[in-house]
C-alpha cells in the first residue's frame, strides 16, 4: 500500500511503515494503516501481526508540516482518522507485536502502546513530545498510565522528555530488548511462542484482554466465563489437554 508494506510469513503478517528515514505519519500512511488492519481483521488465517518501521526509525510521529497547516476542523479530522487507524491495531482480533527498531515518538509511541506486546532495539527511544510544539498527547496515550503507572506517565506527558529502551523495559513497557542486529530474531522467537498455542484460544484471549481494559471487574469476569465455555465449541481443549497428559506437543488444527 505505498507507504505501508505488508509481508506474509505463514500465519504471521509483518506490516512495515515505509516512509524512511523517519516514517513520519501523514494522511496517506494513516489511511493505509487503518485499511490494512481492517482487511487483516477479516482474514481468519492471520494469527499474529507485527508492526515495524523501515530504516532507522519505528516512526518519529506525525509530520509537523502537516500539523502546522491545520485549523480546528482539520485538526478534528486528522486526529479522528488517526484514532481510527490506531484503534484498528488495538482492537485487532489477533495479537499485535510492536517491533521497535528505532525512535518511537508521538503518535508512533501511541501506535506502539496500542500493540499487545513490544520488543525494542536497545538503542530505541520513546517519547510524547507534543506539548513542546503546543498540543497535548491524546488518543492512545491514554493507555500509558495503565502500563507504567500515573506518576511515570505524568512525567513523560508533561515534560515531553524521551526515555531509553532500558528505562522502558524496567518500567514494564517492553517485553524484551535486543541489539538492532538481533531484533528480528527476538521478535520471531516471541511470535513462535504465540503460534504454538491454540488459534481459537488466542483469539478468545485477545478479545478478553480488550474487554478487561474497558469494563468493571464483575463484567470482565462474566465475559471470561462465556469465553471459557466458547473454547469448548472447538477441539482445542481436548487436543491440548490430551497432549499435556501424553507429554507431547499439541497438534492444533490449522497449526503446521
Amino acid at each position: 500500500m505505498g507507504s505501508l508494506s505488508v509481508d506474509r510469513s505463514g500465519a504471521a503478517v509483518w506490516c512495515t511503515l515505509d516512509r524512511p528515514p523517519l516514517n513520519l505519519l501523514e494522511p496517506d500512511l494513516i489511511r493505509s494503516l487503518r485499511d490494512t488492519f481492517d482487511g487483516l481483521a477479516r482474514d481468519p488465517s492471520v494469527r499474529v501481526a507485527i508492526v515495524t518501521g523501515r530504516g532507522r526509525a519505528f516512526t518519529a510521529g506525525m509530520d509537523v508540516r502537516v500539523l502546522r497547516a491545520l485549523d480546528v476542523a482539520g485538526a478534528t479530522a486528522l486526529i479522528s482518522g488517526l484514532r481510527a487507524a490506531i484503534d484498528a491495531v488495538h482492537r485487532a482480533p489477533f495479537p499485535v507485536v510492536a517491533c521497535v527498531n528505532g525512535p518511537c515518538l508521538g503518535a508512533g509511541f501511541e501506535l506502539a502502546l496500542a500493540c499487545d506486546l513490544r520488543v525494542a532495539a536497545t538503542d530505541a527511544r520513546f517519547g510524547l513530545p507534543e506539548v513542546r510544539v503546543g498540543v497535548p498527547s491524546v488518543i492512545h496515550a491514554a493507555l500509558l498510565p495503565g502500563l507504567v503507572g500515573p506518576t511515570r506517565a505524568a512525567e513523560v506527558l508533561l515534560t515531553g522528555d524521551p526515555i531509553t529502551a532500558e528505562q522502558a523495559l524496567a518500567w514494564g513497557l517492553l517485553n524484551a530488548t535486543a541489539p538492532a542486529t538481533r531484533l528480528r530474531e527476538a521478535v520471531d522467537a516471541l511470535v513462535a511462542r504465540i503460534l504454538a498455542s491454540g488459534p481459537a484460544a488466542i483469539r478468545l484471549q485477545k478479545a478478553l484482554m480488550i474487554r478487561w481494559r474497558e469494563t468493571d471487574l464483575e463484567t470482565a469476569v462474566a465475559y471470561g466465563v462465556r469465553a471459557f465455555a466458547a473454547a469448548y465449541a472447538t477441539d482445542e481443549p481436548r487436543e491440548g489437554m490430551t497432549a499435556f497428559l501424553e507429554k507431547r506437543a499439541p497438534k492444533f488444527r490449522g497449526v503446521p
